[in-house]
């Protein structure tokens, strides 16, 4: 197995990598021994060898007349790999407590929609996803479905276990189907459109907290969604489905 790849995966950089494999190679040596075996640069190779040693694969130290670098025993790569492990934990950790902050910012658009377009299973996926995460974090954990019956099942396809993971954050949706279809699984309430309403062809819509997705089949039988992302656009949604819903 080739060492190289694993060091990649660590997070060195190919130069970085080149130094250290150097350094293990030489055993203690100085810079410029160190950068010519390496072939970077000598004051790229020292600023390497000060990280290398921060992160305790390198070790340094005088002698009367050069400055040397020795690699630390490979071991440390493991132990280094524990501390970068630790780092992301508390990293993830301020992300966490900074997430309402942020997602004020992120909301602050001065009124502007932000449309996003998504395109291919993946990309209804992530549609999905995104309705799980910000609706986990709501007050009231309630969004509104338009459902299109020639849409329905290719929504679904690209997360089949959507419901399950939707029941188990404790999120509730209000369906509206437009055509024949649909069935309730849990924590949910449906309504169905009168008949004439059953060959419709209409975007399949989802009205989630502050965000409007539309979801429908191109001509290549591929699904496409369109986010909008826009409070004022929302609301208008979510009112003509709850007038729609009352008038069922």
């Amino acid at each position: 197995m080739q060492i190289e790849p694993i060091l990649k995966k660590f997070g060195l950089s190919e130069k970085e990598i080149a130094v250290y494999l150097a350094l293990i190679e030489l055993g203690p040596s100085p810079v410029r021994t160190i950068a010519g075996l390496a072939k970077v640069n000598r004051g790229t190779t020292y600023d390497i060898l000060k990280g290398l040693q921060k992160q305790g694969l390198a070790s340094f130290y005088d002698t009367k007349t050069h400055q040397h670098f020795a690699a630390e025993p490979p071991e440390k790569l493991i132990s280094a790999l524990e501390d970068k492990q630790q780092e992301l934990k508390e990293v993830r950790q301020q992300i966490q407590e900074s997430l309402p902050e942020l997602k004020i910012l992120f909301e602050r658009q001065g009124g502007k929609p932000a449309v996003k377009l998504y395109e291919g299973i993946k990309g209804i996926k992530s549609i999905l996803e995104d309705v799980l995460e910000s609706m986990e974090g709501c007050e009231h954990k309630v969004y509104r479905v338009f459902s299109s019956a020639s849409v329905r099942q290719n929504v679904y396809l690209a997360m089949p276990d959507f419901s399950e993971k939707r029941i188990k954050k404790g999120i509730k949706v209000k369906t509206i189907a437009l055509g024949e279809g649909g069935h309730l699984v849990g924590l949910d309430e449906r309504k169905w459109m009168s008949a004439e309403h059953k060959d419709a062809k209409a975007t399949y819509e989802i009205i989630y907290n502050g965000k409007v997705a539309h979801i429908s089949i191109n001509n290549n039988e591929n699904p496409v969604g369109v986010v909008i992302q826009n409070r004022e656009i929302y609301e208008t949604q979510k009112m003509i489905f709850e007038f729609t819903w009352n008038h069922l």
